[in-house]
């Protein structure tokens, strides 16, 4: 018996048989590449500017928004979440990246200051995620000394490196001059290394920026940039610092320090600044809107770029399996309290953007202000990654509060110890939501670079509900007593859980001991 297009019956359900068979094999096939898909860990793309300062990224809303926009890295927060109360631990550059690999307060990795190298024999979290299955990479400003460890590939600046035509060390330590810009150089390598990832793996990517580092060097195409526009100034940029404790009020890097720079210095071949005949108000603003503009000049040049790496993303259909992250080491004072630079735990200093995309798990335009410190990190990454956390790293994962849950037992205060005691005296103390409270021991102990003058012991505390700007020390109000004896208990319980118990300085014992 013949169908009507010529096939004998037996043969044609033998076909047919054979396609459906096929077709399960093909379903099962897909289905088994749809599950590995699903299954996969993320991408993670970090990227990190140093000493990117909150008031200077737009979405978090300061004085500088509607002047300054970084639409490119407010999308990150647009689409994903933005973290209100992420902080350092040690807001100085060497100490902070120590910390975020490691996990680990500098009393535990032994980062402490400016002067002293990661031991890249040390634990850290990308040897952990290339054990797991990842493929890493480190590109751009590295500056912790001694070579990265962990890593497939990295090409990183020596030291601090330069703006222009960096000079990069690849990881066959093959040593090569780039033409360009550092922030379009770094964006070009992260790119092409991407492009050329071995796509099996997932990747684990941090993109260092030096910008907006000093000296706040800016592109030829930013030049003319805010020329005409006047910068507005912090109301703290006129502090009378009176109210501080003798333990902080006559030191710091102000303003009128930098003036005395800038009459000797020539940045992006502006010429050395003249401030002859100028009154001493008349300096700091002058002062001021030089400094701010080039350093709003390097924020725009790095907003660029964090544009390109999710332009290229968008267009190569990465930027939904990929947790973003945009960063910074440290804060960093724009004026405020008549500041430049860092270390101090005044929140300008402690407070670090943190902004995450991954639509599987972080709802769009989401902000959370849960205390989140960078020892939490590294062991968010490896959550992500599906990878024990090592119980030696003193961070916590906060991917369940990305997520939109808070975990009933989440912190409610932070440590800080800033321990390199140069012209910012050294000093610990611990934050919570309402309160800082801040004691400058000003000792030098036994830390490298560190000066070795003892400077005046003092407390301070800010009631940050009441004065967010941190303008009036209320340590001597008598009103806040039993705030500051639980702030102190608090303050020397997590001294002894995180183990940082100065044990070893008998001087700075005697101080504790006669100060709490």
């Amino acid at each position: 018996m013949m169908n009507s297009i010529g096939l004998k019956q037996p043969f044609m359900l033998k076909a047919i048989g054979i396609c459906a068979t096929s077709l399960v094999f093909l379903f099962i096939s897909c289905k088994r590449q749809l599950s590995h898909s699903d299954t996969r860990p993320p991408n993670i793309l970090f990227i990190m500017s140093d000493d990117h300062a909150v008031n200077a990224i737009s979405c978090y809303g300061s004085r500088l928004s509607d002047i300054v926009p970084t639409p490119n890295i407010d999308r990150i927060a647009r689409e994903g979440m933005r973290l209100e109360n992420c902080f350092c631990t040690n807001s100085i550059c060497v100490p902070s990246r120590a910390t975020i690999l490691t996990g680990k307060y500098s009393h535990k990795n032994g980062v402490y200051t400016l002067s002293d190298a990661l031991d890249p024999d040390q634990q850290n979290v990308v040897k952990i995620l290339k054990q797991g299955g990842y493929q890493t990479s480190m590109i751009g400003k590295w500056h912790l000394h001694k070579e990265p460890s962990g890593f497939d590939y990295w090409n990183v600046l020596p030291g601090q490196g330069r703006y222009f035509n960096p000079v990069m060390t690849d990881h066959d330590s093959i040593i090569r001059t780039y033409n360009g810009y550092s922030a379009d150089v770094i964006t070009n390598l992260t790119i092409e290394w991407i492009n050329n990832r071995d796509k099996e793996k997932p990747f684990f990517l941090m993109c260092h920026f030096k910008a907006p580092h000093e000296p706040w060097e800016y592109p030829d195409r930013l030049k003319d940039y805010l020329t005409d526009v006047e910068i507005p100034e912090p109301e703290s940029l006129w502090e009378d610092k009176s109210h501080r404790s003798a333990g902080s009020r006559e030191y710091g890097f102000t303003i009128e320090t930098m003036a005395k720079r800038q009459v000797r210095e020539n940045y992006h071949s502006e010429g050395a600044q003249d401030f002859e005949g100028l009154k001493t108000k008349e300096v700091r603003k002058k002062t001021y809107e030089i400094f701010l503009k080039r350093y709003l000049r390097t924020i725009t040049a790095v907003d660029q770029n964090v544009g390109r790496l999710l332009n290229y993303l968008d267009e190569n259909n990465l930027m939904d399996n990929t947790v973003i992250i945009y960063t910074s080491d440290q804060g960093y004072f724009l004026g405020e309290h008549n500041y430049i630079d860092k270390r101090w735990m005044y929140e300008e200093s402690l407070r670090i953007p943190f902004l995450v995309r991954y639509p599987p798990d972080i709802k769009a335009g989401r902000v959370n202000d849960n205390i989140v410190i960078n020892t939490d990190f590294a062991p968010t990454f490896l959550d992500y990654a599906g990878l024990n956390i090592p119980d030696d790293m003193q961070g916590r994962s906060f991917r369940v509060i990305l997520k939109g849950e808070t975990p009933a037992d989440w912190r409610n205060s932070m440590y800080y110890r800033y321990w390199m005691h140069t012209t910012r005296p050294a000093h610990y103390g611990i934050r919570t939501k309402k309160y800082k409270l801040i004691f400058f021991y000003g000792l030098p102990l036994d830390m490298t670079g560190a000066s070795k003058e003892p400077t005046k012991i003092g407390w301070e505390l800010y009631d940050l509900e009441k004065d967010p700007k941190e303008l009036k020390n209320v340590y001597n109000d008598q009103e806040y007593n039993e705030v500051i004896i639980e702030l102190k208990k608090e303050l020397l319980k997590k001294k002894q859980e995180l183990g940082d118990t100065d044990e070893k300085y008998l001087e700075l014992l005697n101080i504790q001991q006669e100060y709490f």
